[in-house]
């Protein structure tokens, strides 16, 4: 067992666990962030993708030991007082939600790019979203969500 400290949608956790127990593991079963969803368990579909340092990861892939001082940005993480993310009002909008399972990864995988890049190209956009995998959608309405995001958040801030 380990102690690990780390920061979850902007609050300190502080926790003792398996070392190798995976990041989805405990955000879903320790801290009750279920808005996080398991696919494949081995980092291909793109439904557990959270943001690690800034970075899109797959959590199922990351494991406890590795988590100590990092900050983690779960969908949860994403509104503000009630108030939806532009990606999460402008996916809405769009209707680029389905069944909604992909749906989660996938916005955190477009928030990451909209840190980085707040305008992208469609190509950076495809490029940013190709380790999500969606099997209810032809992606356009995903990838036009996106476009939306972009502009809600150049114009409002």
């Amino acid at each position: 067992m380990i102690k690990i400290k780390f920061t979850v949608n902007s609050e300190e956790r502080e926790i003792v666990t398996e070392p190798t127990r995976t990041l989805l593991s405990i955000l879903r079963e320790e801290l009750g962030l279920t808005g996080t969803k398991e696919g494949c368990g081995k980092g291909e579909c793109g439904a557990c993708t959270v943001i690690m340092d800034g970075k899109p990861v797959p959590s199922c892939l990351v494991l406890a030991c590795q988590l100590d001082g990092c900050e983690i940005t779960t969908i949860e993480g994403l509104s503000e007082n009630g108030n939806l993310d532009p990606l999460q009002k402008a996916f809405i909008e769009e209707g680029a939600v389905q069944c909604g399972f992909c749906i989660p990864g996938m916005i955190m995988s477009a928030k990451a790019l909209l840190m980085r890049n707040p305008s992208p190209t469609e190509d950076e956009i495809k490029e940013a979203i190709s380790g999500n995998l969606c099997r209810c959608t032809g992606y356009t309405k995903i990838v036009k969500a996106i476009e939306k995001a972009a502009k809600m958040i150049i114009h409002h801030g």
